[in-house]
């Protein structure tokens, strides 16, 4: 998907335009090179370094590309649970979990869910927060 608009412009004007012809080539060779390399590797390194877990007393969050980053909300610190769908998660029935804590650090944000396990970890953390206690400061 990241390759194909620029792959498309490039051929196209390739096609049309005689002089320029060798030059948008290379860029399309360019583009479509860097486009697999990114496609083939981008699943696997975000499957390696995406985590999330919950437990009764806090979600826990690892992401990240190259700058790695560890979250940690207590469940004491959620405001509100959201489920997001956009156009192309409700295409491969994805959804995203998005946890709003008393924070500045912002929002957080699990990706990529199945859409089922979503509602279902969007409802777990509603009832346990519920349930919690709030901090008494």
């Amino acid at each position: 998907m990241v390759v194909l608009p620029p792959a498309v412009v490039l051929a196209a004007l390739a096609a049309l335009i005689e002089p320029a012809r060798t030059g948008l080539l290379v860029a399309l060779a360019a583009v479509v090179i860097v486009g697999a390399g990114y496609l083939i590797v981008m699943p696997q390194w975000r499957y390696r370094v995406h985590r999330w877990e919950t437990t009764a007393d806090a979600v826990y969050i690892a992401s990240g590309w190259i700058w790695q980053e560890w979250h940690a909300a207590p469940m004491t610190r959620i405001q509100t649970v959201d489920t997001v769908r956009g156009p192309l998660q409700q295409l491969f029935r994805l959804a995203g979990v998005t946890v709003t804590t008393a924070s500045a650090a912002g929002a957080i944000t699990i990706q990529g869910l199945d859409r089922q396990v979503a509602a279902d970890l969007a409802l777990q953390l509603t009832e346990i927060t519920q349930a919690t206690p709030g901090d008494a400061t």
